[in-house]
């Protein structure tokens, strides 16, 4: 009989292993790396367009441009690095190279850079010095490195170019310390293919932790993916799984919008394009509150300072993204069970579970006095997937439960807006979950709207 079961014994192992190395057949298979959830965890970061094109008053540059045109005067970017962390973003990505082959560090491989203007003597590196800067305010640092390049004379020729792009890649990968992000631009090209597989082979040499963006129709094998728009919204029921011709990866999504309506770069009297707290509080509510990234774009002047309008909007911004985080209704309150208040205790780290195997679930909250509120933060832990398809959150009108917003998606975080509504029982109601909901916060807010 032993003879007989251990070929039966090896075959249940065998198959057990091909399953767990077979690629995942549903979106709720897919998992998410640590470092994709950490990522997901800063969810607001800002990206730094400043270059020769700051100082031609041109968003685009054709790769011309003097290099003696770059000189700031008062270059200091840790005045950048305070209004942004005092606007609550987590995280920096410095644009090193844009479209038009200008090199914000002094790379040996083309002289196209810094060290061929008059700044610092030709002797400046500024993306050492932001670098520096966002780590001494607490704030990670991640890179931009155009692909497509307007100025470099091997770029006509595709395995010189991309021998070329491999070295540049490899400086900054080696030279500025831990990045948190790289962002891959797929913006022009003049018919050049690239070898992404190669790029992310290089990269992950020196930054195996890093994310990678890039929009999905450069590659399937990115960490993070493009919205779709410059406006900053998610349109659309966000899962964090994308399927790009079968191949199914946790890519979750980075929204990207400039501080200033199309304006990446600084222009001359542009005053009127900085974007207002109430455009930004709704910029942040669908996008962080739609489950993705907010990536805001900021652009220092030539002066090498963000102006004074910016610093103001953005510390502003800040003040009120922390004001409304003071303001949870739910938090200390009695849920209806004792499991579910890991999740109105305002610490994401603890999270309820509904009942093991369960594909419907409600977590229930009771107050002593009714509250008013028109808002709902909801958030799911992500490290066993995307689990809720469903959902709904509803009050007791004192004879019957009435739902205020149903949606699909939570992920990462979702806020939910409504009419103002008055209650005493609140309930976050699972429709419709692959497996067991697990919700790491779930908080109620009355907000009052800042003016457009």
């Amino acid at each position: 009989m032993k003879t007989r079961r251990i070929p039966s014994i090896a075959a249940g192992l065998a198959l057990t292993l091909l399953a767990s190395l077979a690629p995942a057949q549903n979106f709720s298979d897919v998992k998410p790396s640590a470092q994709q959830t950490a990522w997901q965890d800063l969810e607001f970061g800002v990206i730094i367009h400043f270059s020769t094109n700051t100082f031609l008053d041109r968003e685009w540059g054709d790769g011309t441009a003097d290099p003696a045109v770059f000189n700031p005067t008062q270059f200091d970017p840790e005045q950048w690095m305070k209004a942004i962390r005092d606007s609550g973003a987590k995280y920096v990505v410095l644009v090193a190279k844009h479209h038009d082959g200008f090199c914000l560090w002094p790379t040996k491989q083309t002289v196209y850079s810094v060290k061929s203007s008059p700044w610092k003597g030709g002797k400046g590196d500024v993306v050492g010095e932001v670098a520096r800067a966002a780590r001494k305010y607490g704030l990670k640092f991640g890179v931009y490195l155009s692909p497509w390049d307007r100025h470099e004379p091997k770029y006509k020729d595709s395995a010189a170019y991309d021998d070329y792009y491999q070295a540049e890649l490899s400086e900054l990968a080696s030279s500025y310390g831990d990045l948190v992000e790289f962002w891959l631009d797929g913006a022009g090209s003049a018919g050049h293919v690239y070898n992404f597989a190669k790029i992310v082979e290089t990269l992950r040499t020196y930054q195996p932790n890093t994310i990678v963006f890039a929009d999905t129709g450069l590659f399937e094998y990115g960490d993070a993916r493009w919205v779709g728009n410059e406006s900053g919204f998610v349109k659309y029921e966000n899962w964090n799984v994308i399927d790009r011709h079968g191949y199914l990866r946790w890519r979750p999504v980075e929204a990207d919008t400039p501080l200033r309506k199309e304006h990446w770069f600084w222009h001359p009297n542009d005053e009127d394009s900085l974007k207002s707290l109430g455009e930004l509080l709704t910029t942040y509510d669908q996008t962080v509150g739609h489950g993705a990234q907010l990536m805001l774009g900021l652009a220092p002047d030539r002066r090498g300072l963000l102006p004074d309008s910016d610093v103001a909007r953005l510390e502003e911004f800040g003040r009120a993204l922390r004001e409304r985080s003071t303001r949870n209704l739910a938090l200390a309150h009695a849920p209806a069970s004792a499991e579910a208040s890991a999740a109105l205790d305002g610490d994401p780290d603890t999270f309820w579970s509904a009942p093991a195997g369960s594909h419907h679930a409600t977590l229930e909250v009771s107050f002593p006095a009714p509250i008013t509120f028109n808002r709902a933060l909801t958030m799911e832990w992500l490290n066993d997937g995307q689990r809720v398809q469903k959902y709904s959150i509803d009050v007791w009108s004192g004879t019957a439960w009435k739902s205020v917003a149903q949606a699909q998606a939570i992920g990462h975080k979702k806020i939910d807006s409504f009419p103002a509504v008055t209650a005493t029982r609140v309930r976050l109601n699972i429709l419709s979950s692959t497996d067991a909901a697990q919700i790491r916060e779930f908080q109620l807010y009355r907000v009052e709207e800042a003016a457009k």
